[in-house]
């Protein structure tokens, strides 16, 4: 049926009403609303007859037929069949508080991770990234370990081509850094890496780096231990003391691995530090100078220092997690625990 007279809309008045009184549910709302009130609904379909009426008709048809779509408009806005749906069960009772909504938490490796970037920034480092995936140079070479260098049997690696790996630690951003900038350079490196080992309780295929890189001119290692020790102690304790101990890393000439006074037993020894009283958290040293060259930087004008930590180490020393799968198998009674 056509509306273009003032009597015919008394006629779509009386059957849109008569369809608003049968709504009992939202599925019927939403039908009424897009055949009366939608943007192609018969309602707003009525602008369209005002083009072919003779001007004297205009005027009274436009008002009429606005004031019926107000009328729907306001009508429909009261949402009567809310309560007819209320009394059609008997059992649903509106005064009852909703089911609640269980707030999410960050991981505990975003948090340990944000905890690491946080200081390291507020300690004049910026933050740099680089891909998953590294061509062998980036990986090994750039990094004092050519092709047969025994240190690359240090590194169980997955070859995604003859020269393409996974990264097995976040050092390539570092030789990035260092070819594309000059010196001074300070910047972390915090990303995911990749081991061909075994998955148990102490290792997994995947896990996650902070790495920290300082090249100046006049750079000691006094700066690298002063450096580490102010983050030891803000990260653990105030009191924490740290433990330097010589090591050997292809990239870094001297190499130590640093391990800080157990957080838990104070240094007493307990389960978490196997009473030892010490936990190691990280490897660092002053930067080869065959990396320099490498990312032609002037070895007699500069040099740096750099370290490394794994997030999961961290992790699980200070949660006291023994198996680090349960960070990666999305257990919800695990994760409700931070």
């Amino acid at each position: 049926m056509e509306y273009n007279t003032v009597e015919s809309l008394e006629t779509l008045r009386g059957e849109a009403f008569s369809e608003f009184g049968a709504i009992v549910s939202d599925t019927d709302a939403e039908n009424f609303r897009l055949k009366y009130l939608g943007k192609k609904g018969v309602l707003r379909d009525l602008v369209k007859s005002l083009s072919s009426m003779p001007e004297e008709e205009r005027k009274t048809f436009g008002a009429a037929a606005n004031a019926l779509r107000r009328e729907v408009e306001e009508r429909f806005a009261e949402a009567p069949w809310q309560n007819k749906a209320e009394a059609a069960d008997p059992g649903f009772d509106p005064t009852l508080p909703g089911y609640p909504f269980q707030a999410g938490s960050l991981h505990p490796l975003a948090k340990i991770r944000g905890e690491l970037v946080e200081i390291l920034v507020d300690m004049g480092f910026s933050v740099a990234y680089g891909p998953d995936v590294e061509s062998d140079y980036y990986n090994f070479q750039a990094l004092n370990m050519p092709p047969l260098h025994p240190a690359r049997d240090m590194q169980d690696t997955f070859y995604i081509g003859e020269k393409s790996v996974l990264r097995t630690h976040t050092s390539p951003v570092q030789i990035r850094v260092m070819e594309a900038q000059k010196p001074p350079i300070r910047i972390i490196a915090p990303g995911r890496v990749y081991r061909n080992e075994a998955i148990s309780a102490r290792s997994y295929c995947m896990f996650h780096q902070v790495e920290g890189l300082y090249v100046d001119e006049n750079v000691s290692f006094a700066d690298l231990k002063g450096t580490l020790l102010a983050f030891s102690r803000r990260f653990f304790d105030k009191n924490t003391k740290i433990k330097i101990r010589p090591s050997f890393f292809p990239f870094t000439e001297p190499s130590v691995e640093v391990d800080v006074e157990c957080f838990l037993c104070k240094g007493k020894g307990c389960n978490i530090c196997k009473h030892s009283g010490w936990l190691e958290i990280l490897g660092a040293g002053m930067v080869h100078p065959n990396v320099f060259k490498a990312c032609g930087i002037d070895t007699e004008k500069y040099t740096g220092f750099a370290f490394g930590m794994g997030i999961e180490r961290i992790a699980l020393l200070k949660y006291g997690i023994d198996d680090i799968r349960l960070l990666y198998e999305n257990d919800v009674r695990f994760l409700r625990q931070f």
